[in-house]
């Protein structure tokens, strides 16, 4: 019997030739990862354990991009603690506040995590660069400091589910609205500790961005990771960016799945998952009215440039209704550049919204978007429980970028179709 397309490229960084789930194994690991929440933990800890320095300076990024520009003290003292270590151990991929990005685009843009590689970060998010075909996951601080020293890691090996989706996307339907409907149909917990292995002629038609928003939010349903194997539209995205060789897996024909789940995507609509959970996702056309006070474009999941180009195109013409507050937050500053070269700010700024540099902000409640009392917010963000954007008594509804921009026209959930 063959592989999946995860069981492969774990096999190959333990030096075995094949690994069956359950499967305790150690492995390499290609490249790792941490922000100014979780590096300041793994750095404490690499220091308790008496390290003098890192397995490889060139494998380990560093990315402060959850409270800054730093909004006090605090996380001030801990972008610090990072710069400090980054120079002290001479870490190459170290970004600042004014070339950094959030986290999860960044690394792909810059070329640093690839195809067929084993990456962790000290994120939960890290999953997203399963939609280059790499073997991603989020770890624990300390589990990054053993990387940081070792190179290496153990996992257990996931059993892997596929998802098959067949069919033509209904107008504007994205990878946010696939993702938020599969989470709807297994549950938070539906692929706890599985890899999420997203297939079928619908996933091949889908562009690299929203490639990556589907792998991000494989967390969401509990997964060990996401993954899409690569293709010609992964090459044209790596070859350009890449920053060391890599190499294309893909699922044996005759590997063997826990399940096989086949959506029809004919079926789907535009989605909103209503709190306190991503599982709680809905066809927007179901909803009542409901009236929201602000609306945030951006994050790992959805800052990218063509999320920004959908909204851009809604906005168009049109402002942010009264009351609303519309926060757009590009991921990168590539992007940040690429949508000012495009005319994107000018349509956002006539729209009256609000334009940020680089940062998660908002979407964990760090600032930048902080919700009170009674707010609602639609975000393009990835996670809506109880208090993740401010105060416990906000609510947040996650969408794609396109129902995010039309509900900040309407001041209410809304279609796109309804522009």
């Amino acid at each position: 019997m063959g592989m999946t397309i995860s069981e492969k490229i774990l096999a190959a960084h333990a030096g075995s030739e094949k690994v069956e789930p359950g499967e305790l194994i150690e492995v390499e690991v290609d490249f790792s990862l941490a922000n100014d929440i979780t590096a300041p933990i793994a750095i404490e800890r690499f220091r308790q354990a008496g390290a003098k320095e890192v397995y490889d300076a060139g494998r380990i990024a560093f990315v402060p991009d959850h409270f800054v520009p730093n909004k006090d003290i605090e996380s001030a003292l801990q972008c610090q603690l990072l710069r400090e270590f980054a120079v002290e151990h001479k870490l190459t991929n170290f970004f600042e506040v004014g070339r950094m990005g959030i986290e999860h685009a960044l690394l792909p843009e810059q070329g640093l995590v690839l195809p067929g590689d084993v990456v962790v970060g000290a994120d939960s998010h890290t999953c997203t660069y399963g939609g280059l075909g790499a073997f991603a996951t989020g770890v624990g601080s300390t589990d990054l400091a053993a990387v940081m020293i070792t190179g290496r890691i153990w996992f257990r090996v996931p059993a892997s589910i596929k998802f098959v989706y067949q069919g033509n996307l209904q107008p504007w339907v994205t990878g946010k609205d696939l993702i938020l409907y599969t989470i709807g149909q297994i549950g938070v917990d539906g692929a706890r500790y599985r890899a999420m292995e997203f297939t079928g002629p619908v996933i091949a038609q889908l562009s690299m961005d929203q490639r990556l928003t589907m792998a991000n939010m494989a967390i969401e349903a509990g997964a060990k990771n996401g993954i899409i194997a690569p293709d010609e539209i992964t090459r044209v995205y790596v070859d350009e960016r890449a920053q060391r060789s890599y190499r294309f897996y893909e699922s044996d024909s005759d590997a063997h799945y826990e399940q096989v789940i086949t959506y029809d995507v004919n079926e789907i609509e535009p989605q909103v998952a209503l709190p306190p959970s991503p599982a709680n996702s809905r066809p927007v056309s179901s909803l009542d009215e409901i009236p929201i006070h602000q609306v945030v474009i951006g994050s790992c999941t959805n800052g990218r440039l063509e999320d920004l180009r959908l909204a851009a195109e809604l906005l168009t013409g049109r402002r942010v209704a009264p009351g609303v507050r519309c926060l757009i937050i590009p991921a990168t500053q590539a992007i940040y550049r690429q949508a000012m070269d495009e005319g994107l700010f000018a349509i956002f700024l006539e729209a009256e919204a609000a334009i940020s540099t680089p940062t998660c902000g908002p979407c964990l409640g760090g600032h930048m978007g902080i919700l009170a009392p009674g707010e609602r917010a639609v975000a393009t963000t990835n996670r809506n429980f109880v208090g993740r954007m401010g105060h416990p008594e906000s609510e947040v509804y996650l969408a794609s970028p396109a129902v995010a921009a039309a509900s900040a026209v309407l001041g209410r959930i809304a279609s796109p179709e309804e522009l």
